[in-house]
């Protein structure tokens, strides 16, 4: 058999993991035999994720966490070595939106809440900075380990309304290629940071955006189509190829990268 994507008995961690997305790498990872940690503030989310992969057959613990507290990240540093004794790959999914920090057709940026905006940035980049820096520690003990932070098509390129989520997604990945050389310059080769930088998927965070109040795709959904040639929205197993690529040592000499998996949506062009 070849082990080369092989994550079995790997402890991954999954920040934010009860969400759309979060849970479907969850479950996959749990197939795969990984042992899921899954990291978040909703507890009857997390539980019932857990549940259900555990009925499943798999390996799956839930955590209570805050992303932007250091002291329940250290708590549940603790309380997983105590369980594993090791943390091997580290998913910062924790993120989101407000509707404060867009700027919809009928605004400017005049009228932009800052606030909210800060509450952005607060969220996906100090939600992953601090996971990383809480975790990491642990990595760097072992002489390895893999993060692999959540961008956004928002970072690569501004799109329209979501200034605040692009620029906060937009600093996850500088900050994704500058722990990559941190990490491996001072700590050694065994020590990797990538990113993967989703296309368009219908989530609960894009939902308002995405679709309109009777569930039918919004003029906005539209565009994203037209400018995808895959014409279509992503589906969240379509995840799961490069990050189970990003959490095994199939991608052992990758390390500062940032990964669309969009579509085509980046690379098009008219």
């Amino acid at each position: 058999m070849n082990e080369l994507f092989s994550v079995e008995d790997k402890v991954i961690l999954l920040t934010g993991g009860s969400g759309v997305l979060g849970g479907c790498m969850a479950r996959h990872l749990a197939k795969e035999r990984a042992r899921v940690v899954v990291l978040d503030r909703n507890a009857e989310l997390g539980e019932a994720l857990v549940a259900g992969i555990k009925a499943d057959g798999g390996e799956a613990l839930f955590l209570l966490s805050d992303v932007l507290d250091r002291e329940t990240l250290e708590r549940n540093r603790h309380d997983i070595l105590q369980i594993y004794g090791r943390i091997d790959v580290l998913v910062n999914l924790a993120g989101g939106n407000q509707a404060g920090a867009t700027i919809p057709p009928d605004k400017t940026i005049f009228d932009l809440d800052v606030d909210a905006f800060r509450r952005v940035v607060d969220l996906n980049l100090f939600g992953t900075v601090l996971p990383t820096m809480v975790f990491s520690e642990v990595m760097v003990g072992q002489k390895k380990g893999s993060i692999i932070n959540i961008s956004s098509e928002s970072a690569l390129r501004p799109l329209t309304r979501v200034v605040g989520y692009g620029c906060a997604k937009a600093a996850v990945s500088n900050f994704t290629q500058y722990m990559a050389g941190e990490l491996a310059v001072k700590f050694g080769e065994g020590l990797r940071v990538n990113a993967m930088a989703p296309g368009f998927f219908l989530t609960e965070q894009n939902r308002a955006l995405m679709s309109n109040p009777d569930g039918t795709p919004s003029a906005r959904c539209h565009t994203i189509v037209a400018h995808t040639p895959f014409g279509r929205l992503g589906r969240p197993e379509e995840l799961l190829g490069t990050l189970q690529w990003l959490a095994s040592d199939a991608s052992a000499f990758v390390t500062g990268t940032v990964i669309p998996v969009d579509g085509g949506f980046d690379a098009f062009s008219i």
